[in-house]
C-alpha cells in the first residue's frame, strides 16, 4: 500500500515556502511595528478550553474539533483556533499583573473536521493577533488598519474587500435575538435541520448558515444594526470614523456574525472573489466577555486570524513568479584536488552570508554548469587544473556573461560582492 498524507492535510514544498516566508515575515515586520509581541501556545489544550470560548452551538463546536480522551481520562482537542489559547496563556500567566494592555500576535497550524476545498484544509495555517485590554473603539480601529497595513504590504489590498458590522451587547442583543426568533418562527419547517436546533439556542447562527434556503430566508431577517443600544452605535460610529480618517476603504455588511459565540461589538471580514465559495480571507473582532469566560478578569479584547493558504494563493495571483530559492554562488570544480579545495572554500563563504551549492560527485564541467544555471546562480566559480596551479578561482558573473580570475586567499574577503 502506497503511504500517502491524511486527507485534508498537505505538505508545503520547497518551491512553495518561500512564499510563506515573505508573508510570515512580512507580517512579524508589520504587527512589531504596531508594538505587538510573539506568543507561542501549544497545539492542543483542555477541550473545555475551546468548548467554553466558541460556544457550544457553533459548528466548529458540533462538528469540526478533534477530540480525544488522553490516557488519565482528560479530554483534549487540537486547537480549531488561536484566540481561545492565547487567552488562556494570557490568565494563566497573569499578563494583566505586568501591563494594562497585551499585544499579542501568532502564527501556527490549525485543525478542523471539514470538508476539504480549495484554500480549504482540515489540517491549516494561521496567523493571528489579539489586543488585550483597551475596550476603546481605537482599539478596534488600529487592529483593523493594522491587519489591512499588512495587505497593502504584501500588494493584495486591490484583490480584497473589507466589511464590516457590529454585533451589539448584553445590553441590546437579547432582545435582537427575540426578534430573530419571531421572524424565524414561521420559517422554521424550511430551514435546515440545524438551523432548526439554532432557532431554539442561538438564533444568530441563522444568519451564518451556508445552505441556500436558510439564505434566502435569512434574507429580509431584521438587521442587528438597526438594534444597536446607544452606547453601542456610539461605539460603532467611532470605529467607522477612524478608519475613515486613515483612509481605509470599508463597507458596511449587516448579515456579518462570526463563527464563534465569543464577539461583541465590532466585527469585521477581509474577502476577495478570486477564490470562490471560499471568499473570507482573514475576520475577526471584539471579544469583551471571553477572558472572564474563561477564568479571568472582566477584560476587554479584539483580534482577527487569517489563513494563509488562501493569502498564499491570492499572492501567486498577485507575484506569479519571483520567490525561487536564492543561490549566491555555485563551485564547480574538476578532480579531487579541486575537490579539496572547493569543500572549504564553500564552508568560509557560508560563514560570510553567502549562499552556495556545489556538486559531491566527481560530474562534468558542462553537467555542472548546466545545474549552475538551472539553480540560477549568481555567480559560478571554477576550479580546475589549471587553477589550482595559479591559485586563482575562476569566476563567471551569470548574468553579465563575464569572467575573471581572482586570488583563492582573496575570495573570501571580497565575499560580500557575492552575496549581493
Amino acid at each position: 500500500m502506497k503511504i500517502k498524507s491524511i486527507r485534508g492535510f498537505h505538505d508545503i514544498l520547497p518551491e512553495t515556502i518561500k512564499r510563506w516566508h515573505f508573508i510570515e515575515d512580512s507580517a512579524k515586520r508589520i504587527f512589531e511595528l504596531y508594538g505587538y509581541s510573539e506568543i507561542r501556545i501549544p497545539v492542543l489544550e483542555f477541550t473545555d478550553v475551546f468548548a467554553r470560548s466558541l460556544g457550544t452551538t457553533t459548528d466548529i463546536v458540533e462538528k469540526e474539533m478533534y477530540t480525544f480522551t488522553d490516557r488519565d481520562g482528560s479530554s483534549l482537542t487540537l486547537r480549531p483556533e488561536g484566540t481561545a489559547g492565547v487567552v488562556r496563556a494570557y490568565i494563566e500567566d497573569s499578563m494583566q499583573a505586568k501591563s494594562a494592555i497585551s499585544k499579542l500576535y501568532y502564527s501556527g497550524m490549525m485543525f478542523r473536521h471539514e470538508r476539504p476545498q480549495k484554500g480549504r484544509f482540515r489540517g491549516f495555517y494561521q496567523i493571528g493577533a489579539e489586543l488585550i485590554g483597551p475596550e476603546e473603539p481605537s482599539s478596534d480601529a488600529e487592529i483593523v488598519t493594522m491587519l489591512w497595513r499588512f495587505f497593502e504590504e504584501i500588494e493584495l489590498t486591490r484583490f480584497l474587500d473589507l466589511e464590516i458590522s457590529s454585533l451589539g451587547d448584553e445590553n441590546c442583543r437579547p432582545q435582537y435575538k427575540e426578534k430573530l426568533v419571531h421572524y424565524f418562527m414561521p420559517h422554521k419547517d424550511d430551514l435546515c435541520e440545524d438551523c432548526q436546533r439554532r432557532l431554539d439556542v442561538n438564533p444568530l447562527r441563522i444568519l451564518d448558515c451556508k445552505q441556500t434556503k436558510c439564505k434566502e430566508i435569512a434574507a429580509d431577517a431584521p438587521s442587528m444594526l438597526d438594534n444597536l443600544c446607544v452606547e453601542c452605535e456610539k461605539h460603532f460610529n467611532s470605529v467607522k470614523e477612524d478608519l475613515t480618517n486613515v483612509g481605509i476603504p470599508f463597507s458596511i455588511n449587516p448579515k456579518i456574525v462570526r463563527g464563534l459565540d465569543y464577539y461583541t461589538r465590532t466585527v469585521f471580514e477581509i474577502t476577495t472573489q478570486e477564490l470562490g465559495s471560499q471568499n473570507a480571507v482573514a475576520a475577526g473582532g471584539r471579544y469583551d466577555g471571553l477572558v472572564k469566560e474563561l477564568g479571568g478578569p472582566d477584560t476587554a479584547a479584539v483580534g482577527f486570524a487569517m489563513g494563509i493558504e488562501r493569502i498564499v494563493l491570492l499572492q501567486e495571483k498577485s507575484i506569479p513568479k519571483g520567490f525561487n530559492k536564492e543561490v549566491n554562488v555555485f563551485i564547480a570544480y574538476l578532480g579531487d584536488d579541486a575537490k579539496k579545495a572547493a569543500f572549504p572554500l564553500a564552508f568560509n563563504l557560508r560563514k560570510n552570508g553567502v549562499s552556495v551549492e556545489m556538486d559531491y560527485g566527481n560530474k562534468s564541467l558542462k553537467s555542472q554548469m548546466k545545474r549552475s544555471d538551472k539553480m540560477g546562480a549568481n555567480f559560478t566559480f571554477i576550479i580546475g587544473e589549471e587553477e589550482l596551479q595559479k591559485g586563482v578561482v575562476k569566476v563567471r558573473n551569470m548574468k553579465e556573461s563575464k569572467e575573471e580570475d581572482i586570488k583563492l586567499e582573496d575570495v573570501i574577503s571580497l565575499s560580500q560582492q557575492f552575496s549581493s
